[in-house]
């Protein structure tokens, strides 16, 4: 199972997000803000990252251009989860990296789907 961490600023898509993580059998980091999601992902390392657009703090495209930057962190796949399903957004995040794009409402079963393909090792 992987290890996320998740950047939400919303409480109830937290606890939903939460809920759909933990039936899959992942762990998770939750940050409410940009600037403490990045903190924990160049501390933890994790397996993929999963961030919300707008929030306090940096924004998630501001996260994701950081932890592109980086090169202890150019690696973590990113999962970038907006209501801002603008195809500017799409294609601001696509083209700063991010490994895939859902927009909300999403289902449950696809952002399981997601994270288990970019988090999966080849045998």
């Amino acid at each position: 199972m992987a290890r996320l961490v998740i950047a939400e600023d919303s409480p109830h898509m937290l606890r939903l997000l939460e809920m759909t993580l933990r039936k899959a059998g992942h762990t998770w980091t939750a940050c409410a803000a940009g600037d403490t999601a990045l903190a924990a992902i160049q501390a933890e390392k994790p397996d993929a990252a999963l961030l919300d657009i707008i929030m306090p703090g940096m924004d998630g495209l501001e996260v994701l251009a950081a932890l592109k930057a980086d090169p202890s962190t150019a690696g973590i796949p990113v999962i970038m989860l907006t209501a801002r399903g603008h195809t500017l957004t799409r294609e601001q995040a696509e083209e700063s990296g991010a490994s895939a794009f859902l927009t909300k409402p999403y289902s449950p079963t696809e952002l399981i789907a997601c994270i288990e393909r970019l988090t999966s090792t080849p045998l």
